[in-house]
């Protein structure tokens, strides 16, 4: 299985990384992709990708931060991504719910991080709360020059997800799915399975029955089991289909099976 998103730089892990890598490798968690959300974030994320084998890194600015990212901070993410087993531009986006960052902010450090992506050929991770459909307005005038890339923690529904594949997309799933009468599980019933790839986004979100817990990437296996359900096929089934589409996003070739 893989875990495509999930922070294991943040405090909730420090001084129990080890056991928590290794208790993802027991669970069956061959790959952790760790998402950076600032300059910070995104530095630690390199540094844990070099750490652990089965750890890859993206780098990029949440939209939370964007009020931060003035060109030195662009610049160096920009030669972040140039490191090693970095694999995308992201956790980037719009983020209306919370506004940490004013708008224009968000929105115009979104379009360099878009820009970014495009100049190195690197797919994305998007983040969107309650700006969803200018946020897909805003991907769809890069549509001819990105490489693809996630919506994390998708937030839509199934019409939603449409407009999203439509675009080269797919939808990130997580624990929110296990939650009872959830969009999100409705959503994961009606899509291609092979237009989904599972995430924990540990620290936060962990699924039934651990939810109020501290999520990590061990985890993903409830969220692959609850996906099974609701689709009507093995956990095998979609751990191998989901796993294949997250290793075409990031071009994880290492990592493919016969």
């Amino acid at each position: 299985m893989i875990d495509s998103h999930c922070h294991l730089d943040f405090e909730q892990y420090d001084g129990r990384r080890d056991q928590v890598v290794a208790e993802a490798l027991a669970a069956g968690v061959h790959t952790i992709v760790n998402i950076g959300i600032d300059l910070p974030t995104s530095r630690r994320s390199v540094e844990l990708a070099a750490r652990y084998d089965s750890v890859y890194a993206t780098v990029g600015v949440h939209p939370h931060e964007a009020r931060t990212a003035d060109r030195g901070v662009t610049a160096a993410i920009r030669d972040l991504a140039a490191a090693n087993k970095v694999v995308a531009i992201g956790e980037i986006g719009l983020d209306f719910y919370r506004d940490h960052s004013p708008r224009d902010d968000q929105r115009r450090v979104f379009r360099q991080m878009l820009e970014m992506a495009c100049q190195l050929h690197l797919p994305v991770v998007i983040h969107t709360r309650e700006a969803f459909r200018e946020t897909v307005q805003i991907v769809s005038d890069y549509r001819d020059s990105l490489s693809g890339g996630v919506f994390h923690c998708f937030p839509g529904d199934a019409a939603d997800a449409d407009r999203v594949i439509a675009l080269g997309f797919v939808v990130g799933v997580g624990g929110v799915v296990t939650y009872k009468n959830s969009r999100m599980s409705r959503m994961v019933s009606q899509v291609p399975l092979e237009s989904i790839i599972l995430e924990t986004d540990a620290p936060f979100l962990a699924p039934e029955p651990l939810r109020g817990k501290t999520n990590q990437p061990a985890y993903i296996k409830h969220i692959c089991g609850k996906v099974a359900e609701l689709t009507g096929r093995s956990p095998e089934d979609v751990s191998r289909i989901t796993d294949r589409t997250c290793q075409k996003l990031y071009r994880l070739v290492e990592t493919f099976g016969d």
